[in-house]
């Protein structure tokens, strides 16, 4: 199989040749794990580790400085940048509409467009790919909004002010969707997974209710997921924690592939995942960034991706990778060997 044609049989249920991979990782596990290798080629490297989905970017405004080490991007969102060994990480910081007052400070925000993105740079993109599943985008439909809001107060607005939650989840999701269509128009609907992200769960249970959960934010996934298979395309959802009490609403709402199920409880165990869920959701990622991939060992990282690759890609329906983006505090002989024994 091509590696497209092995990806998008595991997302419809059929077996593939073998497990597909994907590869994700900060700049600075980057940087690490290059040194490690001995050369500067990324492309190299997923070549190398026969990984199957290739991540598309358009360019769009630059960072600027709020003040004495406080960013903002386009959306809001502000942070800080905290040094690591091999180069900066990101760390969050309340939102630039963290101390708004009314809704009007909110409908006056300057929100972006997707006018100032250029995506013709995806034509190249796709060229260079094209034996590959090609993934696009980073659509977040509430926890984006809560980190320009400051989480806080999204909590309470969800309870006090719905109609700001309301205003924040149609403002992102209309962005989106036009942002997924344009790039599909550049591509010739050549895409085949288009990200959307919000995380739902902490280390031991959801962040909200259900109740909240389908008021707040179930609809926009469902006007995304209708948006993106509209384009030709399948929906990636990624939230990070516990969130199995979600899972049933997710796929009623359109999610093709669950990203990253993270192994925080019995729950989100691959064997409970498959004898819930089975042949209706294809799953993505599931090896530990937190403890098994920082301080296991490669033969233990190796035993854990079989278990992984079996208990969930028995008839297609799985796509190995982390559960999270590779950090760098993992080793990088722990990451190659996620890809070595499949």
């Amino acid at each position: 199989m091509t590696p497209r044609e092995r990806v998008l049989a595991a997302v419809e249920h059929r077996q593939p040749d073998r497990t597909p991979r994907d590869f994700w990782a900060e700049p600075p596990t980057w940087k690490r794990l290059l040194a490690y290798l001995g050369h500067n080629d990324r492309n190299r490297v997923l070549d190398d580790l026969e990984i199957d989905i290739r991540h598309l970017n358009v360019a769009g405004p630059p960072e600027r400085k709020v003040c004495d080490g406080l960013y903002q991007n386009l959306w809001g969102e502000r942070y800080m940048y905290r040094e690591t060994p091999w180069g900066p990480m990101r760390e969050d910081a309340p939102g630039a509409l963290a101390d708004a007052k009314d809704l009007r400070d909110i409908e006056q925000f300057d929100w972006p467009s997707p006018d100032q993105f250029d995506y013709d740079q995806l034509t190249d993109q796709c060229r260079r790919w094209n034996n590959h599943a090609l993934l696009y985008g980073f659509a977040d439909i509430w926890q984006r909004p809560a980190l320009v809001r400051g989480w806080e107060g999204m909590f309470v607005d969800m309870a006090e002010r719905p109609d700001w939650v309301h205003f924040l989840g149609r403002t992102f999701t209309d962005f989106y969707k036009e942002d997924y269509t344009r790039a599909a128009e550049a591509t010739a609907g050549r895409i085949d997974l288009y990200l959307l992200i919000s995380d739902l769960g902490s280390q031991s249970g959801p962040l909200i209710s259900v109740p909240m959960f389908r008021r707040f934010i179930a609809p926009y996934i469902r006007e995304m997921a209708d948006c993106i298979h509209g384009l030709g395309g399948k929906v990636l959802y990624h939230s990070c924690g516990m969130i199995a009490p979600f899972i049933n609403d997710l796929i009623e709402a359109g999610i093709d592939v669950l990203d990253p199920i993270q192994p925080v409880g019995p729950a989100m165990a691959p064997e409970s995942l498959t004898a819930e869920f089975g042949n209706r959701l294809c799953f993505h990622g599931g090896i530990d960034v937190q403890h098994l991939l920082t301080s296991g060992t490669p033969a233990e990282i190796r035993s854990e991706v079989r278990r992984y690759c079996t208990e969930l890609g028995s008839d297609g329906g799985y796509i190995l990778g982390p559960t999270h983006l590779f950090q760098p505090d993992i080793p990088s002989e722990n990451i190659l060997a996620v890809y070595s024994d499949i």
